[in-house]
């Protein structure tokens, strides 16, 4: 808890800082998006328990703002290939659906794997089967060499630093 709160603080002081001059609705809004912020990441925190664990925070944050950039530049590539498609309709859409093997096992990991593979235009998450591993997802253009599932495999990886 006292972690938590903590945390709050820290996102709160970016916040300010990052609005300076702060005005009233600047604060009110800080103290909503900083206290989003912690309830994303609790799964995080809660698992702090040990003083090596909390020595590693620092470094899962560092990984999260990574994950951040890497999923910023994955949307990007696919919003200009739907985009492209859209504009250029004898491009061929192959839409299918495929089964994809999951390594991560904390619930935080697997729902911000499904979100983001949902938030990336042209992919959607169908099903997750967390028990067997497996993740389903729906593709506009299903590539059979592989590279459908590269930017899951990318997000698994980091998702995996932070979450586990």
């Amino acid at each position: 808890m006292i972690k938590n709160v903590i945390m709050f603080m820290i996102w709160y002081m970016v916040w300010i800082f990052l609005s300076w001059p702060p005005e009233p609705k600047d604060i009110i809004v800080g103290a909503v998006v900083s206290l989003f912020v912690i309830l994303m990441t609790a799964d995080m925190m809660d698992r702090c328990d040990s003083k090596a664990d909390i020595i590693r925070l620092p470094v899962r944050l560092a990984w999260f703002a990574c994950y951040a950039l890497v999923f910023i530049w994955e949307c990007l590539k696919a919003n200009v290939d739907v985009a492209y498609r859209v504009i250029r309709p004898d491009l061929p859409i192959r839409p299918g659906t495929i089964k994809v093997k999951v390594d991560l096992k904390s619930d935080a990991g697997l729902t911000f794997l499904a979100n983001s593979v949902t938030l990336t235009p042209g992919t959607t998450t169908v099903d997750l089967d967390a028990g067997k591993g497996f993740l389903y997802v729906h593709m506009l253009v299903l590539k059979r060499d592989g590279r459908s599932i590269k930017a899951i495999g990318r997000f698994q990886k980091i998702l995996k630093r932070i979450f586990e």
